[in-house]
């Protein structure tokens, strides 16, 4: 249903109907659990008193910070009613699977149990310190940030659970400011660098180890931050080289020792948005500010090998008109496309010279660019249509990455939004109502139709971070996606869980997989016909890597990696963590930054056997 870009579209995406909330405590507003990172510290398990003495107990956990909007997680105990009709409460105010009704494309379907509350304005849980933000379109909801960007970073600080924030680090806004070093190549630091651990074990990490753990292979503490915190994103793993952006700097380490690879990477301002992907031939962006005050935007750009180090070429994202700055972006990269997200458009380069390639703008009456995914040689762009007007609502669109032309539309109903992409390549998106508190998950064909929608009576919780400045339509982990098949992870913070294999034909469950032990676990990928899934630390014992048979009757978990016990408490003090695992070896990385300098806290962590 290919549709021109000036044209609207044809037909309803008829999904989601609208259905009034329930009232009372079934489908009311909840506030969600607190959630972290992968990772990222739970309330501890209290180990059974020893002996007379009495062994010292773990410290109390800090409290969690609370998810943004858009976070797929369901609130406690309520259900607001599903597109397919009203579930029907059970024991304890539990929704149980509700009868089958016509589904909207003639399909018998069931009704959602236990959708997602996320903190909406006014709502409890919602982040403190915003009153009523977001309202309005999705362009508002997006740039808030230049009103409450400072509110929100100290909410990351101090709603954090891994750091507690104490006087020292570096400020920018006065008091000690690192040294600046500036540099044209790979070789010089901006700060203070840190330095791997390169096999040696200096904080006894790997003391005590047990029959079957492995080991940590090298650590690295991170660089001088400021004492408010700075932001740490993204992680790439490049044949032998593992490299991390943190604050001003590009790090690279040797995937197996830990030395450094080449240089680090010396940026002149702080880090602000980074490819999540890298291309086909290791090639990524990072985004820097324009300069340290409060009217700089985060509009530099410099492309850089994963593999050596080299610099390639650099630009500046130019204001693409009235509303719609710059102040924060979004890049996705698509095959040899680097998109540019701004708020209201965005602007396509070759990712390998910085040859722009054409612009994304305002289209129709009403309808502009609001946020982009990419992967392989798909580009995802959706769209806000008529913000304020009786025809408001979101439009979905494919396009082609090498010259923008749209490939399909599909146009929600309204109210509806896509908060997120669990998958490009298939596409599977997340969409959530804020008026009617409800979600879907629906899985969209090649050609832009509607193939299923989760039909599975189940709280999910994939691990989906802060949402309050911008859409960031793939920032999920814990979610995983293969050819016909969606694995996402039930609700839970401190117990085990399970892993749901949903099929993407019918959206019915397929399977499910208990985590082992008492800790949950989540979807990292799927290789070579089995599911790899992460285990989170307890209080006395290591996470842990397993695989899951996708295929056949037996669907049990095989440890592939067991972390050490004397490892487990740096393990879990990563805040919003970046994981991947490849070729045997497991890395977890901080996706923020705590600027304690008296923490004993990681950039990053390296395990194998």
């Amino acid at each position: 249903m290919t549709q021109p870009p000036d044209q609207p579209p044809q037909g309803g995406f008829g999904a989601p109907q609208d259905q009034p909330p329930q009232p009372g405590g079934f489908g009311a507003p909840q506030p969600p659990p607190a959630q972290g990172g992968f990772g990222a510290p739970q309330p501890p398990q209290a180990p059974p008193a020893q002996g007379g003495f009495g062994a010292p107990q773990p410290p109390a956990a800090p409290p969690q910070p609370q998810p943004g909007y858009g976070y797929p997680q369901p609130g406690p105990y309520g259900a607001a009613p599903g597109p397919y009709g009203q579930p029907q409460p059970g024991p304890y105010g539990y929704p149980q699977q509700a009868p089958q009704q016509p589904g909207p494309y003639g399909a018998p379907q069931p009704g959602y149990g236990q959708p997602p509350q996320p903190p909406y304005p006014g709502m409890p849980g919602a982040a403190p310190g915003i009153p009523g933000a977001p309202s309005g379109g999705p362009a508002t909801k997006k740039k808030t940030a230049l009103i409450i960007g400072s509110a929100v970073a100290a909410l990351l600080v101090i709603g954090g659970t891994v750091f507690a924030v104490t006087a020292g680090g570096d400020d920018e806004g006065g008091g000690k400011k690192p040294v600046a070093h500036g540099s044209d190549g790979p070789g010089h630091s901006a700060t203070a660098s840190p330095t791997a651990s390169g096999g040696a074990d200096p904080d006894h990490l790997n003391d005590g180890r047990g029959p079957g753990e492995a080991k940590v292979l090298w650590y690295a503490p991170p660089p001088d931050a400021p004492k408010s915190g700075a932001d740490a994103p993204g992680m790439w793993v490049a044949g032998d080289t593992v490299v991390k952006a943190a604050y001003k700097q590009v790090f690279a380490f040797g995937a197996g020792d830990g030395r450094t690879a080449w240089g680090p990477l010396a940026l002149p301002q702080k880090i602000c948005a980074v490819t999540p992907h890298k291309s086909a031939d290791d090639k990524v962006v990072v985004a820097y500010m324009s300069g340290a005050g409060e009217h700089a935007k985060c509009n530099q750009l410099q492309q850089l090998d994963l593999r050596t180090g080299e610099k390639g070429w650099s630009g500046e994202v130019a204001d693409g008109g009235l509303f719609d700055s710059a102040l924060t972006i979004e890049l996705t990269v698509s095959g040899k496309t680097l998109m540019v997200g701004r708020s209201q458009s965005g602007t396509a380069y070759d990712i390998d010279s910085g040859k722009k390639l054409y612009d994304k703008k305002r289209y129709g009456t009403a309808c502009f660019p609001a946020a982009y995914a990419g992967g392989t040689d798909r580009l995802i762009q959706v769209s806000s249509c008529g913000v304020g007007g009786s025809d408001e609502h979101e439009e979905l669109q494919e396009l082609d990455p090498a010259s923008g032309t749209v490939r399909w539309t599909q146009k929600l109903k309204k109210g509806w939004e896509v908060s997120r992409t669990y998958s490009v390549d298939p596409l599977v998106v997340y969409l959530t109502n804020r008026e009617k508190k409800t979600w879907n998950i629906s899985t969209i064909t090649a050609d832009g139709k509607i193939r299923s929608q989760v039909a599975v009576d189940e709280k999910f919780a994939p691990r989906c971070g802060w949402a309050i400045l911008e859409r960031e339509l793939q920032g999920c982990q814990g979610v995983a996606v293969d050819g016909d098949t969606l694995y996402l992870p039930t609700d839970a913070t401190v117990s085990a869980n399970e892993i749901v294999a949903v099929s993407l034909a019918d959206g019915k469950e397929k399977w499910r997989v208990k985590s082992p032990g008492d800790r949950p676990m989540y979807p990292v990928k799927t290789e070579g016909g089995k599911l790899i899934a992460y285990v989170q630390p307890s209080y006395d014992s290591g996470g842990q890597v397993v695989s899951v048979p996708t295929a056949g009757s037996s669907h049990t978990t095989t440890a592939l990696l067991r972390n050490p016990r004397g490892a487990a408490g740096v393990e879990g003090t990563f805040y919003d963590g970046v994981l991947d695992w490849t070729g045997g070896r497991l890395f977890i990385s901080a996706g923020r930054l705590s600027g304690d300098d008296d923490s004993k806290e990681k950039l990053i962590m390296a395990f194998g056997d």
